[in-house]
């Protein structure tokens, strides 16, 4: 079977010791293999680990791979954005994922963005046309939104301040993202919205996250998880088929990429990705 045409794309966080940089990269061989459009790296709370993002987006654009850095805005300067971008911008980064973030706790000031809008503006009057500029989406509505029109006009705010496209949160129910990209036409959102891939590999701490950012786990999927108990492996198992026939749904939607938010390991995308018919 040959390569199906929807791009793919993946996400790390930066390492923070030698031994997770060595394992990161050994990780990123593995899915380059796979063809991925991009590789994107996050960016901590307050820019807590800007550094590290720095140095992992080195490493990707050193292999040959194009690279995606996360920038948040909550908690940075202007300057401190400013002095990134035109870091990125010399080392010929072409991508941006720009973000509002999470006030680190602690933090006593918001800083001087307070909207990922405004960030995204900010980045267009600072390098023009050079970034193709990511934004995040919620299918099923950002957890601090007053309401899903709310939440929609925001989403709105940030295309319109000179966002390209958008990755979505990840989500488990397929009808919510179709719902979502549907909400966006009838405001004259033409962006393209590319889901988020969530691939199952620990129970605990996919119910730790999704409780923490609002992303649903259906009732028949916990109930399931739950039975497995310590059965780690009847759980991933079970996750790589949930995962792949939701890529399927995607796919056949007219999804226009795939993002696979893969917590530095490699096993699970991969496993799904070769279900999907991509091969390395």
């Amino acid at each position: 079977m040959s390569n199906p045409t929807i791009p793919i794309s993946f996400e790390f966080f930066p390492p923070q010791t030698p031994e997770g940089t060595e394992k990161l990269t050994a990780v990123r061989q593995r899915l380059a293999a796979l063809k991925p459009e991009f590789f994107s790296c996050t960016f901590g709370a307050g820019g807590s680990t800007q550094d590290r993002t720095l140095e992992t987006i080195k490493l990707i654009h050193a292999e040959g791979h194009n690279a995606a850095p996360h920038l948040s805005c909550v908690g940075s300067t202007r300057d401190n954005i400013s002095a990134l971008l035109f870091a990125y911008k010399d080392m010929g980064i072409k991508r941006i994922v720009a973000l509002r973030g999470d006030m680190p706790s602690g933090m006593g000031s918001i800083g001087e963005f307070q909207y990922a809008n405004e960030l995204v503006s900010f980045i267009r009057a600072q390098t023009g046309e050079h970034f193709h500029i990511e934004v995040a989406a919620y299918p099923e509505f950002h957890p601090q939104a007053n309401s899903a029109r709310e939440d929609m006009l925001n989403f709105k705010r940030k295309i319109n301040a000179g966002a390209n496209s958008a990755i979505t949160q990840y989500f488990y129910n397929a009808d919510a993202y179709f719902r979502f990209v549907d909400e966006t036409r009838k405001l004259g959102v033409s962006a393209p919205v590319v889901p988020g891939i969530m691939p199952i590999v620990r129970y605990s701490q996919l119910a730790r996250f999704s409780d923490s950012c609002g992303a649903e786990i259906p009732r028949w999927m916990r109930k399931t998880m739950e039975g497995y108990g310590d059965d780690v492996e009847s759980v991933q198992a079970f996750g790589r088929d949930v995962v792949t026939q939701l890529c399927e749904k995607l796919i056949a939607g007219g999804a226009p990429a795939l993002h696979f938010y893969t917590l530095n390991h490699a096993d699970a995308s991969v496993e799904i990705l070769k279900r999907l018919g991509y091969r390395s």
